[in-house]
């Protein structure tokens, strides 16, 4: 097998969004699991956005010149985000994966970053065992959540659209939690306009990217993340990610009205701090 590997370049993005998409699809539909999209022009946009912007490492893997998978390094924060990582479905099981896993593994250790976290579907049974090989172990059992918009005040939680000037705040937050924070992207949720914060009593007791499968949000309590679902406008893409452990949440959502898509997985390598307060993690950790 001539396999190479190699730094992807912008000119990727339609194939490895392509694969991308025809990947995930295969896997879900035959686990009968939802899509995570229709078609593939929205991994096309992701994979334009990653192979443009600094933060993002990815790795394309080539079988006979032709590009048949790729994994994506976030590299935004102290702790690196895992994937997508992606196979053409044509020519899986061929150790393609394996590679691209030791490879992504090699740029961390390189890097000497902290850890590397990933989601994985708990259905793959097949991804979480190549990831246990490796080294990976799992924090996490999630939910994906989704349903329509709550529009649900919690008392004495006010929630509005953060602003860069909430930024020292909310990274204090996160790393009251997590024992980091996540400056960079919750940086770039601001610019976009996607980030919200609650405040309780005057003070900054939550914030989230965006609630949906590439947010994440942390709180001091379930009524603070509660306020955060309970003021989205939408929970975006199949929707979001919930720490199943934390069953008083789940059974609010629950009630709420939101059902479970599909179940996941959180795992990671190296550094890991049991969480100090609520969290919604993203599909990358």
């Amino acid at each position: 097998m001539n396999l190479t590997l190699r730094l992807g370049r912008p000119d990727d993005a339609d194939r490895c969004g392509t694969i991308f998409y025809e990947a995930f699809k295969t896997i879900a539909e035959y686990h009968g699991f939802p899509r995570d999209s229709s078609g593939p022009e929205r991994g096309i946009a992701n994979f334009a956005r990653w192979l443009s912007r600094p933060g993002y490492h990815v790795i394309v893997a080539e079988l006979d010149g032709h590009i048949v998978g790729s994994n994506v390094l976030d590299e935004r924060s102290t702790i690196v985000g895992l994937g997508p990582i992606t196979i053409d479905p044509s020519v899986q099981n061929r150790s393609i994966g394996r590679q691209l896993m030791q490879a992504a593994l090699q740029r961390v250790a390189e890097r000497q970053a902290a850890g590397v976290r990933l989601v994985q579907a708990a259905y793959h049974n097949r991804s979480q065992s190549l990831y246990t090989t490796l080294g990976f172990e799992v924090r996490e059992p999630l939910v994906t959540l989704q349903g329509p918009r709550l529009a649900v005040q919690v008392p004495g939680h006010t929630v509005r659209q953060a602003t860069e000037g909430d930024l020292d705040g909310c990274n204090a937050l996160c790393r009251g939690i997590h024992g980091h924070d996540r400056a960079s992207e919750l940086l770039d949720a601001m610019q976009r306009g996607t980030a919200t914060v609650v405040e309780h009593g005057d003070q900054l007791t939550g914030y989230a990217t965006m609630l949906g499968y590439n947010g994440h949000a942390v709180g001091e309590s379930n009524a603070d993340m509660q306020a955060l679902i309970g003021a989205a406008a939408e929970f975006v893409g199949l929707g979001f990610l919930l720490p199943a452990r934390n069953g008083d949440l789940f059974r609010w959502c629950l009630a709420h009205g939101l059902r479970v898509v599909q179940p996941m997985t959180l795992m990671s390598l190296g550094l890991y701090n049991e969480p100090g307060g609520v969290f919604l993690p993203s599909i990358k950790y």
